[in-house]
């Protein structure tokens, strides 16, 4: 071990207590509103609160929420659930159909290509339709820009559309949008090439073509369509309007957002979406994959991959190691599909509203806060939403004004005022649910960082020997070198992950919060690293590329960069990728 490594392991994990102290200064001085003169004797329990005679049982309460909401966080717990996450990330990749999905991108923007393409964005609650320019260049890296947009809101009217109606919707939208020239340019022997971000199940065929799936999210536009191929039901829909289109590409929302920054930012090599849903992208060895989920493949596409864009479906894991608390197990216990996302329910923006709420539905007759009386409103499930929790979270006033009005409007109480205190202990959860969010989404962030560093060391040690001999051309000698490359920028550089989404975006505090958990998994890993406990490869880490040029400041292993209208620009990047 080299003379350093103890110290350098003391200085991290002394670095990662002090930014956990740090963290936690908000949530005390809420705290402290509520505390009793006294000290406060807290009892801790999954089944049901529970407290001493004499104590303040809303400074309890809290306190025993912290416990079972961010107990986790403490003592290296987050690390160990990392970990744990990286096991399944690494199962699943050579098993479970249903996750860890290879898409058909192999190779990541050179940052080169150009042009004006036409990209289609079809989500839960809007169909876009945008002529996306990339410029190619710019004065510090490639750009890229959205000329001109129309948006058109998918209501409940849309959303009920049944098979081609709803296409045949869609395809009128697009007429709509494009000029008259546009139009007039194209017909069937030179049609108009579209790239379109998708955000439903497809079983993709190809990189411009796949398998319609069931849409949920209340749509009623794949029945009787199930199993036909996508491309070929928008091209025919638009041929009814006398447009003439091919579905050149397709991507999920989170493959767009990967594309979208690496195409201005080489370093990119992953992508969450966290709004009403989660999910992220990873870049991974296909030598990391099970051949069985790469389907029939043309023998050219595996010559020429080395890597492919990964949809982890990240919602969908955390089976049997995730820390719930008894409000976790209320929400599963209620939701038609309990065991389907057990990582989603804890994360994402549909659920955190509806924890909160739970814990609420206890807390208020358990405590007294809210003078112990429910707000009707708060009965019904899923009625308390997390934009909610957002404007509550983003009032820092001693007043809370805004918290105070927007609630009562939302939730009014039929015979009670809520005071200061109160809103101060419903933000104090809100943080609490939050930043449990936040936590458990860096544990999956730096798991799959990991997870690629493994993969790319295990597959120069499988192949490095028979490379050492063969010629530099040779397929192994070009997957040991693509490894190597990728393995140097995630010991020595830092590795840039695109988000997108409403929770990640807006929430207030979140995105910083994602970025300090982020940060002290990897100081904790590199710990382990100096100490020894990882293999060797990792521990080579240049003192002086460790820096930044700039600052002199230690430079981040992992950064998150907010990836602006990513669907749009990665399914221009997608179609302009395939030269």
């Amino acid at each position: 071990m080299p003379p350093q490594a103890p110290l350098k392991s003391l200085q991290a994990v002394l670095a990662a207590v002090l930014r956990y102290l740090m963290r936690g200064r908000s949530l005390l001085r809420s705290w402290l509103a509520f505390r009793p003169s006294e000290p406060v004797s807290a009892v801790w329990s999954q089944d049901g609160p529970s407290t001493k005679h004499g104590t303040d049982p809303i400074a309890d309460f809290l306190a025993e929420a912290e416990h079972l909401l961010l107990g986790h966080i403490q003592g290296g717990g987050l690390r160990q659930l990392s970990q744990k996450l990286k096991s399944q990330f690494r199962e699943r990749l050579r098993s479970n159909p249903e996750c860890m999905l290879p898409s058909y991108i192999s190779r990541l923007p050179a940052g080169r290509e150009s042009g004006r393409f036409l990209a289609l964005d079809v989500g839960g609650s809007t169909l876009r339709v945008a002529l996306v320019e990339l410029i190619g260049s710019g004065p510090t890296a490639p750009e890229s820009r959205v000329i001109r947009m129309d948006s058109f809101k998918i209501d409940h009217h849309v959303r009920n559309l049944r098979g081609e109606a709803f296409f045949d919707w869609m395809a009128e939208r697009i007429r709509q949008a494009l000029s008259e020239d546009d139009a007039r340019e194209h017909d069937p022997e030179h049609p108009l090439l579209v790239g379109l971000a998708w955000s439903f199940p497809i079983e993709q065929t190809s990189s411009r073509g796949g398998k319609l799936g069931a849409m949920g999210k209340g749509f009623l536009a794949n029945e009787g369509l199930v199993g036909e191929d996508l491309g070929g039901i928008i091209q025919t829909a638009c041929r009814k309007q006398g447009v003439h289109v091919e579905l050149a590409a397709i991507v999920n929302d989170s493959s767009a957002a990967l594309l979208s920054e690496a195409y201005g930012d080489p370093s990119t090599r992953f992508s969450l979406i966290l709004g009403t849903g989660v999910n992220m992208a990873a870049h991974l060895p296909v030598a990391a994959i099970a051949a069985p989920k790469f389907g029939t493949r043309p023998d050219s596409w595996y010559e020429q991959a080395s890597h492919v864009i990964v949809d982890t479906e990240l919602g969908m894991f955390g089976h049997g190691i995730l820390p719930l608390a008894r409000w976790d197990k209320l929400l599963k216990d209620a939701h038609p599909r309990p065991e389907l996302q057990p990582l989603e329910y804890l994360v994402s923006g549909y659920y955190l509203g509806e924890v909160c709420r739970l814990v609420l539905l206890e807390a208020i007759p358990g405590t007294g806060v809210f003078g112990g009386v429910v707000p009707p409103s708060l009965m019904t499930p899923y009625a308390l939403d997390t934009e909610t929790l957002g404007i509550i979270e983003g009032d820092t006033t001693p007043t809370l004004t805004a918290a105070l009005a927007t609630f009562t409007a939302r939730h009014p109480f039929p015979s009670y005022t809520p005071t200061v205190a109160d809103m101060r202990f419903l933000r104090t959860l809100a943080s609490l649910i939050a930043r449990r969010s936040a936590s458990l989404i860096a544990a999956s962030v730096a798991a799959l960082w990991e997870l690629k560093a493994d993969a790319e060391r295990s597959l120069i040690a499988d192949l490095g020997s028979s490379t050492s001999t063969s010629s530099q051309s040779s397929p192994d000698a070009r997957l040991v070198a693509a490894a190597q490359e990728e393995l140097n920028l995630t010991r020595r550089g830092t590795t840039t992950v695109a988000f997108n989404g409403s929770v990640v975006e807006n929430y207030p505090g979140y995105r910083a919060w994602l970025q300090d958990f982020v940060d002290e998994l990897v100081s904790e890993a590199e710990a382990e690293a100096a100490a020894g406990a990882v293999p060797p490869a990792e521990k080579e880490i240049d003192g002086a590329r460790d820096k930044d040029e700039d600052s002199g400041k230690r430079r981040k292993r992992i950064k998150l960069v907010e990836a602006r209208e990513s669907s749009l620009r990665g399914a221009a990047v997608a179609l302009a990728s395939l030269g």
